[in-house]
């Protein structure tokens, strides 16, 4: 089986092609522009440099949420256009989990932490447990959007040595050092992102389980409204009070 795979809830624009056991290629830019501008000509770049027929792939791996409103509808409908045009079914995986699968086999508790801005973060907290020859990612606390303090207060709860990853880390490190109140540390930069290869691999356990989608049923899990969507909501119930004003 061979997944093509595309990361695009945050600053990090990703994608990679992996086989069961080998990543074939992967491409990952950290920079300030669009994933409009970056995801078509990475994946151009690596289908050239492996010379990969892109009929060859049996199912397409998307980050699926929650993250960036623009990124994640991007790499959507990225995913999904070239899912029906090649006949592939796509694999949905959940941002935070896929942040988690960086760090395979840690031996605590792992808790990725995404800048959700309004003083909150996208965040999750993962252990992993061993099962024959490979270990199953499990949730502890699923992911959410939370403030800081309520997913510490869960962290320091269950005890345990913790690992910090992802792009809220610089945001909260102050805030973590003050309230953590067991064994922590943060991953390197080396895998402290979010990475399409991991998307990938996760993407391979999640196809043994069966849980393929139709391209045109694909929708991203953003967890909260936009601010679009927010500030459209307060509008509407501001002109309802007017309203209910004026008839009195």
């Amino acid at each position: 089986m061979k997944i093509l795979a595309i990361e695009s809830s945050g600053l990090v624009a990703g994608v990679a092609v992996l086989t069961e056991d080998t990543c074939i290629a992967e491409y990952t830019v950290h920079y300030k522009k669009t994933h409009s501008q970056t995801l078509l000509p990475m994946l151009d770049e690596i289908s050239r440099m492996v010379e990969l027929d892109l009929k060859e792939i049996d199912a397409i791996a998307v980050c699926a949420g929650p993250g960036s409103f623009t990124g994640l509808r991007i790499g959507s409908a990225t995913a999904k256009g070239l899912g029906q045009a090649l006949g592939k079914p796509l694999i949905g995986v959940p941002t935070l989990e896929g942040l988690a699968y960086n760090l395979y086999g840690a031996a605590g508790l792992v808790c990725p932490l995404m800048d959700a801005r309004r003083n909150q973060t996208y965040t999750g907290l993962y252990r992993f447990v061993k099962e024959k020859e490979r270990y199953r990612l499990c949730e502890v606390v699923p992911q959410c959007a939370v403030p800081l303090e309520e997913i510490i207060e869960k962290v320091n709860a269950e005890e345990k040595e913790v690992v910090f990853l992802g792009d809220g880390v610089p945001v909260f490190q102050q805030q973590l050092r003050k309230l953590l109140r067991v064994p922590y540390s943060f991953a390197p930069a080396s895998c402290n992102r979010q990475r399409a290869a991991s998307i990938g691999s996760l993407a391979f356990v999640y196809a043994e389980e069966g849980r393929f989608c139709d391209p045109k049923e694909h929708r991203p899990e953003y967890l909260r409204l936009s601010q679009a969507e927010r500030e459209r909501n307060q509008r509407l119930a501001r002109e309802a009070l007017e309203r209910e004003g004026e008839g009195v």
